[in-house]
């Protein structure tokens, strides 16, 4: 992989236009096209790589938008859980849409949209005037790695006419593994979706991805003609990845993708991904053993949540108790584990996703928590 970035920066080529280098172009549209295969999209569907997650939320709303809405869109509104990533409220304050546009729906018990407040949300709006386009479902939240029923989110969206973005960065290439296509059924179904290759398939950062169903999606919002440009490709199969995307200067991102699949083929990268969905179901039952530690959030993917209980202590005292046993926990510099805040409570996360990370590591982060929890 740093191989391929050492090649791709010493030629240093343009790739905004297929004219400029038709070869790596086109081996960037193959990866895409890996990708769309990895996610179940169908033929027809397309993409292009990006700096990570944040820009193909934002690269995917704007198609949204694009899409479904009329010039004037400001009566349009958008939907996702209260488990989103920030970068989607982010990206649609990008896209033009004021904050209030931005409904934020309530999870449930797993930290998973609830279907029926966000149907009655849509209804609402539709009486008080508003145009409701789109919903982000989740495939691996942040928090806790949950993942929204996709494919209730694809009937809902189907029924009420929305575009359906899917912010799969973390969690969409756990669609390799046999759990991960379960947990992650109905995703093939969405309109779009936001990939993070340097998460799940261990490449460098800086190697995100949208993905969407329709390829002509992406240019019928994204292109702009000048004069001063050469003429763009009518063929299909050929693509100036300029009129896709908000980009015109762009690096050339798709060999750190194509070369380690192409050395190693996806084997490897399954068998990565299996192991850390096996090290995460290993340590959640490993803390579900300990006295004074419960779990907020179980596994969904490669993430668990937990904290320290102690009886007798009240809200405050108890979040403060964990901001000292993180502290303590981290203290040893093994591991770090990092905090997030759910229903107002102060939690714990391990999240398993380097690929350095295996049974031992595990194993020194469990010795870690134990010797933190003593008096």
């Amino acid at each position: 992989m740093a191989v391929a970035d050492l090649i791709a920066s010493s030629i240093n080529r343009y790739v905004g236009v297929w004219a400029a280098a038709p070869a790596l172009v086109q081996l960037e549209a193959t990866v895409v096209q890996w990708l769309c295969g990895i996610m179940g999209y169908p033929a027809g569907s397309g993409g292009l790589l990006t700096t990570g997650g944040s820009l193909a939320n934002l690269e995917g709303i704007v198609t949204a938008r694009r899409e479904r809405l009329p010039e004037r869109f400001l009566s349009g509104t958008l939907y996702t859980s209260d488990q989103a990533h920030h970068s989607v409220r982010k990206a649609a304050l990008l896209a033009g849409f004021p904050e209030a546009n931005v409904r934020s729906i309530e999870s449930d018990a797993r930290f998973r949209i609830r279907l029926d407040v966000l149907r009655d949300r849509i209804r609402r709006d539709r009486a008080a005037g508003h145009v409701p386009f789109l919903v982000v479902g989740q495939a691996g939240t942040t928090n806790t790695g949950a993942v929204d029923d996709l494919s209730a989110l694809a009937d809902l969206a189907r029924d009420e006419r929305l575009w359906l973005h899917v912010d799969a960065a973390y969690g969409g290439v756990f669609r390799l593994t046999g759990r991960g296509r379960r947990a992650l059924a109905g995703i093939e179904r969405s309109d779009s979706l936001s990939l993070d290759p340097h998460k799940g398939l261990f490449l460098p950062y800086g190697t995100g991805s949208l993905l969407v169903r329709d390829r002509a999606a992406l240019r019928r919002s994204h292109a702009v003609r000048a004069d001063y440009m050469p003429p763009m490709q009518e063929d299909p199969e050929f693509i100036d990845f300029c009129e896709s995307s908000a980009e015109l200067s762009r690096g050339f991102r798709g060999l750190r993708l194509w070369l380690p699949i192409k050395m190693h083929g996806i084997g490897p990268f399954e068998r990565n991904l299996e192991e850390k969905l096996d090290l995460t179901e290993w340590i959640a039952a490993e803390l579900r053993a300990l006295d004074g530690i419960e779990i907020v959030a179980e596994p969904q993917l490669s993430i668990v949540a937990f904290r320290r209980v102690r009886p007798g202590l009240d809200d405050d005292a108890l979040d403060e108790l964990n901001r000292r046993f993180l502290e303590r926990i981290n203290a040893g510099r093994r591991v770090h584990l990092t905090p997030t805040v759910l229903r107002g409570r102060f939690v714990i996360r391990i999240c398993v996703l380097s690929f350095r990370t295996h049974l031992d590591r595990m194993r020194m982060a469990l010795e870690d928590i134990r010797s933190a929890l003593e008096p």
